[in-house]
């Protein structure tokens, strides 16, 4: 409960120091973009592995599995590109490290990445796209590019970007549950012969409506470079497979107990979202450009927890974008933003329950509840390892203190039994 206090006050005072910050900011001349936040998908890459029967192995690879393809470079500075455009006036033309003229200097652009090479190179080639060097800025006059940080986090030890995250014995616990909802077992027996079919063509002996997306990804990595399916694998199976495909991201962060779902996945990320557009709207300490390099399950997770999703996996190289902005009021608004597509525009998303200008007070208040308090204290089960941790020092505290008990009776026993007029005379000591 102590826990659960704390983190409400926290979200309180986020909201009253913003509402403080925004009685006494002057009123601006219009409209401006403020702070921006990019979560992206990497770009086309390999398969990230083969089936048994396959008969594309690793070797038809030029890098390996699981890999950026040169399709998969071009797609992020393509991306790049469309950001520079997008926010040409709101980020410099060129590359600085901190913003130029301010008298608290700060990063221009942070760009965290997962800990894959696919989307570590996601990063580079879409920086490469957005900050293309100016005269004084190339090495090489024959090379336009520069190289800009990006920066990771083992992937033991991410706790942003990786999804699912774990290990959380109660996220287990619920897909355990979600196991056992009407919708999944329909699921299982409409396509267990599916199942079977593709198992046998496959020689998988492990699969199921959780792992055969595995299958859809290879056969249409496989595709998308021109290699030939098997005969098996019709156009029927492909969009069979695709949608099955779309089941395993619903069955992950969807079906049964979204919003808790959501506290321990996608609600984790969107509360270092939330954080840093309050932080932005009072201090304007941060970068004027966060960006995050992840994966399809990232962008699945975030959005489900946004209420946003479109029950699709997420293409290559697509984008969620958060915008910050002030008002000619002073008051902060957030528009959020998906590209899913090069050819157009990016989509407008709109929260449930707010307007698409989503003042942020409106939208810190909407998202509180798929935030969690206390992420590895929600994680636990009833009566898991945190409540056996005190039972077994409340235990050992009192088998120490019955220990003590029976020595202190023990000793007064001994001394209440010596006869009258006992003592002990030691080795040396003379005699009267």
């Amino acid at each position: 409960m102590a826990g659960r206090r704390f983190g409400w006050s926290r979200a309180a005072l986020l909201q009253l120091i913003l509402g403080v910050n925004l009685m006494v900011m002057p009123r601006t001349q219009a409209r401006t973009l403020r702070f921006v936040t990019l979560l992206y998908r990497h770009g086309d890459r390999s398969p990230v592995k083969a089936y048994p029967k396959d008969p594309h192995q690793e070797d038809k690879w030029p890098q390996g599995f699981g890999q950026l393809t040169k399709e998969g470079m071009l797609q992020h500075w393509e991306l790049g590109q469309a950001l520079r455009q997008r926010y040409h006036g709101f980020l410099n033309t060129s590359y600085h490290r901190q913003e130029v003229g301010l008298v608290l200097s700060s990063l221009q652009v942070y760009v965290r990445s997962t800990d894959f090479d696919r989307t570590l190179m996601s990063a580079e080639a879409n920086l490469a796209g957005l900050f293309p060097p100016d005269g004084i800025q190339r090495f090489n006059p024959n090379i336009s590019w520069q190289p800009i940080p990006v920066h990771t986090v083992p992937v033991a030890e991410d706790r942003l970007l990786k999804f699912p995250l774990g290990p959380c014995p109660r996220f287990e616990q619920l897909q355990n549950e979600t196991r056992r909802t009407p919708e999944y077992q329909n699921e299982s027996v409409q396509n267990a012969q599916f199942l079977d079919m593709v198992a046998n063509e496959t020689g998988l002996t492990d699969l199921s409506l959780e792992t055969v997306w595995n299958v859809y990804d290879t056969l249409f990595c496989e595709q998308t470079h021109g290699l030939p399916l098997p005969p098996w694998a019709s156009p029927q199976t492909m969009q069979r497979l695709s949608r099955l495909k779309d089941f395993s991201f619903r069955f992950l962060f969807g079906i049964y107990k979204q919003a808790e779902k959501a506290r321990l996945q996608g609600g984790v990320l969107l509360a270092q979202i939330r954080k840093n557009l309050t932080l932005m709207a009072t201090t304007s300490q941060l970068p004027k450009l966060l960006v995050y390099s992840a994966h399809d399950t990232t962008l699945v997770a975030l959005q489900m927890a946004l209420g946003v999703y479109n029950g699709e996996q997420a293409p290559y190289a697509s984008c969620h974008m958060f915008e910050l902005y002030q008002e000619d009021s002073g008051n902060f608004s957030v528009e959020m933003y998906f590209r899913n597509e090069s050819h157009r525009a990016p989509w407008p998303l709109t929260l449930p329950g707010c307007s698409h200008r989503c003042p942020l007070q409106d939208f810190l208040h909407l998202t509180e509840p798929v935030v969690p308090k206390d992420w590895l204290r929600e994680c636990q089960l009833a009566g898991g390892p945190a409540d056996t941790e005190v039972i077994v020092a409340l235990a050992v505290c009192g088998s120490i203190l019955f220990l003590l008990i029976v020595l202190l009776l023990t000793v007064l026993f001994r001394v209440q039994a010596q006869p009258p007029g006992y003592r002990h005379v030691p080795d040396g000591e003379d005699h009267a």
